[in-house]
C-alpha cells in the first residue's frame, strides 16, 4: 500500500477549497483519506494580501520519513511554505532539468551563412549539353 500525500478537491463550482492529506495511491481523488494533513483555501488572503495554508507540519514530516510521495502540487505548496527545501529530491525538477543550460557567450550559427549555402543554383542539365 503506496501512501501518496495530494490534494482532495471539495467545495462549490466558484469556491473550490483543496485538503492536503495522506491517502492511499490507487483510491480516488475524493475516497476517505487516512488521515487530513492540511487546508489550502485560495479564496482567503490574510491582512497583506497572501494566501493562507493550515496545516499539520510534524504529521507531514511523519508521513515523508515513513516513505510517502508527495505529488507536484503538494511539493510547490511545501516549498511555498518552508517546509521542504527548493532541491529536494521529492521536487521533480531536482532530477531532471527541463531547460538546458546554455552559456551567454555561446552563439548560434547565422541563418543567413547557412540559407546562403544551401541556396545556391546548380545549373540545368539542358544548359550544359549545348
Amino acid at each position: 500500500m503506496t501512501i501518496r500525500l495530494r490534494m482532495a478537491l471539495h467545495g462549490t463550482r466558484h469556491k473550490k477549497v483543496f485538503h492536503i492529506v495522506a491517502i492511499n495511491n490507487t483510491l480516488r481523488r475524493d475516497a476517505k483519506p487516512t488521515e487530513l494533513l492540511g487546508i489550502y483555501d485560495p479564496h482567503t488572503r490574510d491582512l497583506n494580501g497572501v494566501r493562507l495554508v493550515r496545516w499539520s507540519v510534524d504529521r507531514i514530516h511523519h508521513w515523508l520519513r515513513v516513505g510517502a510521495e508527495p505529488s507536484a502540487s503538494v511539493v510547490k505548496l511545501l516549498e511555498r511554505g518552508g517546509i521542504l527545501a527548493p532541491n529536494s529530491p521529492y521536487h521533480s525538477r531536482a532530477t531532471i532539468p527541463k531547460h538546458p543550460v546554455v552559456e551567454a557567450d555561446a552563439k548560434p550559427p547565422s541563418e543567413k551563412a547557412n540559407h546562403k549555402a544551401k541556396s545556391t543554383p546548380k545549373p540545368s542539365p539542358s544548359a550544359t549539353k549545348s
